[in-house]
């Protein structure tokens, strides 16, 4: 994938596909330490944790012979000197952690949250999303269960709404990100 923005996308529809109705995307950037860690959870049906989930010929879903999505950031992660786990609960929800070395040349760019997003939030907006990126002690976070209170009834996937949502959540990374 050419960046991480589309391995979250990818993870967080799997976990539409497991019946989540909430999904948190943390993503914390540490220079002292040279890390950038990803974390997507959600409170979907969960799977079966094991040496399978890596194996790009294993998939949980019904009808699909095989599921990229999470041997690839696996992938991702750890040729960026870094590591990558999977735990999971049954009804309870799933957490996929990846950490990566920073400065590793190899890796990838955010990409645009944004767009990434407004992409879920259009084709699921019964879903509740939070999105939190933390730099260095600062932090901007974004939640859908907030703004669907501050909207009272207007649907979130509405086009001038996922406009707004598009550019609050990247403006906010450009204030992080400096």
């Amino acid at each position: 994938m050419q960046d991480i923005s589309l391995h979250i996308l990818d993870i967080a529809e799997n976990s539409i596909d497991a019946g989540a109705t909430r999904i948190e995307i943390k993503i914390k950037e540490d220079l002292k330490n040279d890390r950038f860690i990803l974390i997507i959870k959600d409170n979907g049906k969960g799977m079966e944790v094991g040496k399978k989930t890596k194996d790009p010929y294993f998939t949980c879903k019904t009808g699909k012979k095989f599921g990229l999505g999470i041997p690839f950031l696996a992938q991702a992660a750890e040729e960026c000197n870094g590591r990558f786990s999977l735990s999971s609960e049954k009804g309870k929800g799933t957490t996929v952690v990846a950490e990566f070395q920073r400065s590793h040349i190899d890796l990838k760019p955010l990409g645009d949250m944004g767009a990434t997003m407004t992409t879920l939030i259009c084709g699921h907006p019964e879903i509740d999303y939070l999105f939190l990126y933390e730099k260095n002690g600062q932090s901007f976070s974004f939640d859908t269960k907030e703004l669907k209170q501050e909207l009272d009834g207007v649907p979130v996937n509405l086009p001038e709404v996922l406009k707004f949502i598009k550019e609050e959540i990247n403006e906010g990374l450009r204030r992080i990100k400096g």
